[in-house]
């Protein structure tokens, strides 16, 4: 059914076909003690399930979170010979692996009880082929990625998004919503629950999905051909890691100048969508629109050892963005963090669909044409 939401024809005879099966296992009630449906998404049961009236959804219920899923207790008690023989393998001390194994595959919470628990699929894997951390779960989700860019859904917030109880249930094809398909597919997760208000938080459970459906969605939204992406990405990276500004953003000016010159949109939101995508599947920690005392950021980028603040301009000057940066003092909740702190500056042009200049202090500002002004 998932797979023919965009063909309302014959998904509309698929949930018929399975309607009328349903109908057929209540016929048969005094035969079937317990049955118990699982499944990619959930949809409504008006549609599906009204011949199965009388189930129960666990979907939501906190007696039944762990249900499937591993926990940390499990992991930790059923998989300690395999923990061992990585740790030995790898060198890492138990607790470095563990950290790892935590931050790549669990993370995944399935009510408003505060557990986790890791992905079986990809833990699995992971210790059959001797601890590589690889994704062995993600697919490439090229639906829910047509939805994203078709509902002009705000990618940038995809890690931060906030619904009710009903938002949940919206799985009709004639009213179909990223959100609980994100959430049901496991691409989100629920992050935090606020009981007062009965709101829950999704983000992206684990660095494994997170990288991984970044990607994906930045093939669809600023496609760069191979091998261009691999080595711009590689190089981009390890700029990000050594405090180097100036390289990341020549990279990055190269990475813009390899999308198609008719699918770059003359607009500031582009080109900060395009870069939180780009940092976010390097594995970067990255956060935009981040919303502090003193206003708004456009984008974070964190390392363990760094933080760079940026702001954007489109057809404005990098020093009127490092401006704002000052004035608002951004950075100041991050002081005495014990981390490198980088003020970026960034300015795009656009009748290049590029970067044009940027500036941060301590590292050389790129050379700009000067602009002619009216």
């Amino acid at each position: 059914m998932l797979g023919t939401v965009d063909n309302p024809e014959l998904h509309v005879k698929i949930r018929d076909e399975l309607k009328a099966f349903y109908g057929i296992l209540k016929s048969y009630d005094e035969y079937l003690k317990f049955v118990f449906l699982t499944g990619v998404t959930k949809f409504s049961h008006v549609n599906v399930f009204s011949d199965l009236n009388h189930l129960i959804d666990l979907t939501l219920d906190p007696d039944y979170t762990d249900i499937c899923g591993i926990t940390q207790e499990e992991l930790e008690v059923c998989f300690e010979p395999e923990i061992e023989s990585v740790s030995k393998e790898t060198g890492k001390s138990r607790g470095e692996y563990l950290e790892e194994l935590r931050r790549y595959y669990n993370g995944y919470r399935f009510s408003k009880k505060p557990l986790k628990v890791y992905n079986p699929f990809g833990l699995l894997n992971h210790f059959g082929n001797k601890g590589r951390f690889l994704s062995y779960w993600y697919d490439t989700g090229t639906f829910l990625v047509k939805l994203i860019i078709g509902q002009k859904t705000n990618i940038v917030e995809l890690g931060n998004l906030r619904v009710g109880y009903d938002d949940f249930r919206k799985y009709d094809v004639e009213n179909m919503r990223a959100a609980p398909l994100l959430y049901q597919s496991g691409y989100l997760t629920i992050a935090d629950y606020d009981e007062k208000r009965g709101r829950f938080t999704l983000d992206y459970p684990n660095d494994e999905v997170r990288s991984c459906f970044a990607g994906s969605l930045l093939e669809r939204y600023a496609p760069v051909p191979e091998p261009a992406s691999g080595s711009l990405s590689t190089r981009l990276f390890d700029a990000f890691y050594d405090g180097d500004v100036d390289s990341a953003m020549r990279v990055l000016k190269g990475f813009f100048a390899a999308i198609p010159y008719d699918i770059i949109r003359e607009s500031e939101n582009y080109y900060q969508t395009a870069l939180h995508l780009i940092f976010t599947m390097l594995g970067l920690k990255c956060r935009s629109e981040v919303r502090i005392a003193a206003g708004r950021i456009d984008t974070l980028v964190e390392t363990d050892d760094t933080v760079y603040c940026f702001e954007f301009n489109l057809d404005k000057t990098a020093d009127e963005a490092l401006a704002q940066i000052d004035a608002k003092e951004y950075l100041l909740p991050w002081k005495g963090s014990g981390k490198k702190l980088f003020k970026v500056g960034v300015s795009f042009d656009p009748e290049k669909r590029n970067i044009d200049e940027w500036k941060a202090p301590g590292s050389p500002a790129c050379p700009s044409v000067p602009r002619k002004t009216a």
